[in-house]
């Protein structure tokens, strides 16, 4: 079993989990980049994945192979559900149980699909799938966080280049978020108003950071903006909770997510990228000060020693420049 390991230093928690590095070499970078029978991702494979925990099919399907998409668990998990957190400590160290989830979201049966060649309803079916996972794990009191993201291309960190995403449910709230919900929480103290409303409101007004808008989102490349064409979609209207999601705000979010990345596919020639959702911890619902929103990062530069030992970012690209750039690209 994995276990979590605290840094006394700062707070952060490190998973430790040595069963990762048993993966095995059929699980590298570009396996299942053209072989459709040896990838366990593709109708017909499925019994090279563990068993399905939830799949949308049509009412009319008669195969298990007949299939939308399926959730699984990951084969090689970083936390396991089962068992005990078991806190301890070791001398002067604090650590507990790799317990957790750990799934992964097969967006579509066909293997060369990508997010922009998709239609807006099977990528509505990806939220909608992300959404009734959170609602399910959520129940499990041990858990404290969960973070859905995807790598995609083999530059992201992705094993293999069958559409997916992965969502990992964790007993401890990641200091990366922490730090984003106290920092939310010190500017509603101040200002009684929510930091991330506050962008959209400035974005919207200002315009020469938006990539593009529809009723109910906004996609915008950041003010600070870490890396060349980052960019965040964000509901115009307040909501901490990604789970509360309904099916006509997924189906306005896929129609923006597949329209950012089709942009993206175009005028970077798709590049490898990851994206993740922010989302409110589990156990804190409904706050004022708080606001989730996606965040996507594509590939195109390398993170050095300058950036990891001083934790700042240099981005070589302007998100005014990213974001014209985006908004001109059909």
């Amino acid at each position: 079993m994995s276990e979590l390991r605290k840094d006394p230093v700062i707070g952060r928690w490190v998973i430790i989990s040595s069963d990762r590095g048993k993966r095995p070499d059929d699980f590298k970078v570009g396996d299942g980049g053209g072989s459709h029978d040896k990838c366990p991702f593709c109708p017909g494979n499925e019994k090279f994945t563990p068993p399905e925990i939830v799949a949308y099919r049509d009412e009319a399907s008669k195969s298990p192979s007949e299939w939308q998409l399926r959730v699984i668990p990951n084969k090689y998990p970083a936390l396991s559900v089962e068992g005990d957190l078991n806190r301890q400590g070791e001398s002067m160290y604090d650590k507990m149980n790799g317990i957790g989830a750990h799934e992964i979201i097969i967006e579509t049966p066909e293997h060369s699909k990508c997010i922009s060649t998709m239609s807006d309803r099977q990528v509505e079916s990806i939220i909608l799938a992300y959404r009734d996972r959170i609602v399910d794990l959520k129940k499990d009191i041990r858990f404290e966080y969960i973070l859905v993201f995807k790598n995609q291309g083999p530059h992201s960190g992705a094993t293999l280049s069958h559409s997916h995403s992965q969502l990992i449910a964790t007993p401890v709230v990641p200091k990366r978020v922490r730090e984003e919900v106290n920092g939310a929480k010190n500017y509603y103290d101040y200002k009684e108003r929510c930091v991330f409303c506050d962008i959209v409101k400035n974005e919207l007004d200002v315009k020469t950071r938006v990539v593009c808008e529809n009723e109910l989102f906004v996609a915008l490349c950041p003010f600070a903006s870490r890396f060349p064409f980052e960019l965040w979609m964000l509901p115009k209207k307040h909501d901490s909770q990604f789970e509360d999601i309904q099916k006509e705000e997924a189906a306005s979010f896929a129609s923006i997510l597949r329209k950012v990345m089709a942009k993206i596919d175009k005028v970077l020639n798709k590049p490898s990228y990851n994206y993740l959702i922010h989302n409110s911890p589990l156990k804190e619902s409904r706050l004022l000060h708080y606001h989730w929103h996606m965040e996507i990062m594509p590939r195109l530069t390398r993170v050095a020693g300058f950036e990891w030992g001083s934790g700042f970012y240099i981005n070589p690209v302007a998100p005014e420049e990213a974001a014209k750039v985006l908004r001109e690209a059909d």
